[in-house]
């Protein structure tokens, strides 16, 4: 890339950040508190909207137990340096400060007792005390390099994001702001949740510059699928359990939802992290019963007895009725009304072996339409997990989910944006 000087008249900030989400926020008010002059930009019209609709509107926002192993990428080191510098009680002593009311749910999980509102607005109040400015409804046009002379590194051209009613009445865009900066910041998050503005112009500023991609896709997000077994899981719809969810890499010991649309829940969530196309998935549904060992003593000591009996009276009910009876059309319809006493050991031993590990491969998931975070991203391997800086173009910045840093469910993505947010910047 030619170094380029413009003749038009930029307005100069230290520090400009590409998008006003939880990452950019943090990165803004952090290098707003050193004394940086700061512009966040952001395409979209309000900003944080992943925030507000995190966590069923009460936002997950950190998790009291944060470990590299909760996080997956192609360098499972390059989360660590930024975690150790920010970790989770930093963010929640800022949450006390503001007096916002929340409580742990289960596995650590931090939630507002009100609204993620309480989230956002203690970050924008931040970056208002410290000077930040906020631009909304810009687009970024043009991101150029400059020749480094009086701290101007980068030049940037934004113009306005026309909305639904501009584009129908003819309204063409035009130019709305030439910026100049030291430092750029790319916090433009990934490809999940298109409704709430998400793009992947992040992903090409950073080829622009020479970077790698590693292949994204949708993560933290439901199972799909098809045929017969699509058709059980539909008339299920409604019903959660907890169960053992796995594959050959990893397993999570949460509840599962049935919906019409496939299989979602936490076990699915924090399973889809690991699934890749194609691969078949694990599910015990009795994940405290051995049921091959259950069925086989009740073969003895209550010959007469019925499978669906045995598995409604000594399971203490962790088979919802509805599940328990479609699980009967589905495995073992012809041997349904057939005492114990009559079914072979084999069949028996075969039926226990799929309760505890039923083999279902997802057709597919539902996408970046209800994903919660993009899996893949910027390689790590050309950005200093110090400091979130490029090793390929000085004063360039990559924080949050555009990076290949992909955290569980529970609070661990909205720490590395955090984390990553305030490492960059402490240097910006």
């Amino acid at each position: 890339m030619t170094n380029q000087r413009n003749a038009q008249n930029h307005t100069h900030y230290d520090v400009v950040i590409i998008g006003a989400g939880a990452s950019g926020l943090y990165c803004a008010l952090t290098a707003g508190r050193r004394g940086r002059r700061v512009l966040v930009l952001d395409h979209a019209n309000k900003a944080g909207k992943k925030i507000l609709m995190s966590g069923g509107g009460r936002c997950n926002f950190t998790n009291y137990f944060v470990e590299p192993e909760h996080f997956i990428g192609a360098n499972p080191h390059f989360c660590k340096s930024a975690l150790s510098r920010y970790p989770s009680w930093e963010f929640i002593g800022m949450v006390e400060s503001h007096k916002i009311a929340y409580h742990e749910r289960e596995h650590g999980q931090l939630f507002c007792d009100d609204s993620a509102q309480d989230i956002l607005s203690m970050l924008l109040d931040e970056c208002t005390a410290v000077g930040v400015q906020v631009k909304l409804n810009a687009q970024i046009d043009h991101v150029k390099t400059a020749a480094h002379d009086n701290g101007e590194r980068f030049y940037l051209t934004t113009s306005k994001k026309l909305g639904k009613k501009d584009i129908a009445n003819g309204t063409q865009s035009s130019q709305t702001g030439c910026y100049s900066c030291e430092s750029l910041v790319i916090a433009t998050g990934g490809l999940s949740i298109p409704t709430m503005g998400a793009s992947g112009i992040g992903y090409e500023l950073a080829q622009q510059f020479g970077h790698t991609l590693v292949p994204t896709d949708a993560s933290l997000v439901p199972f799909t699928f098809t045929d017969k077994t699509g058709e059980l899981i539909r008339a299920l719809a409604g019903i959660s359990l907890p169960v053992i969810a796995s594959n050959e890499r990893i397993s999570f010991k949460l509840p599962v939802l049935f919906t019409h649309r496939g299989l979602s829940g936490p076990a699915m969530l924090q399973l889809s992290n690991y699934w890749q196309t194609g691969e078949t998935i694990s599910i015990n549904l009795l994940p405290e019963i051995d049921v091959t060992e259950l069925l086989l003593a009740r073969k003895k000591s209550h010959p007469r007895q019925l499978i669906r009996t045995v598995l409604a009276e000594n399971t203490d009910n962790a088979l919802p009725k509805k599940l328990l009876a479609a699980l009967q059309t589905h495995l073992w319809e012809d041997i349904k009304d057939t005492e114990l006493a009559n079914i072979k050991d084999e069949r028996l031993t075969e039926l226990g072996i799929t309760l505890n590990g039923w083999k279902l491969k997802p057709s597919g998931t539902e996408g970046y339409r209800t994903a919660e975070v993009t899996r893949g991203g910027v390689k790590t391997d050309e950005v200093s997990s110090k400091t979130m800086q490029s090793n390929l173009q000085d004063g360039l910045y990559f924080i949050g989910e555009v990076l290949d840093v992909t955290g569980w469910l529970g609070g661990y993505n909205f720490q590395w944006a955090w984390a990553s947010g305030f490492v960059s910047g402490e240097i910006v």
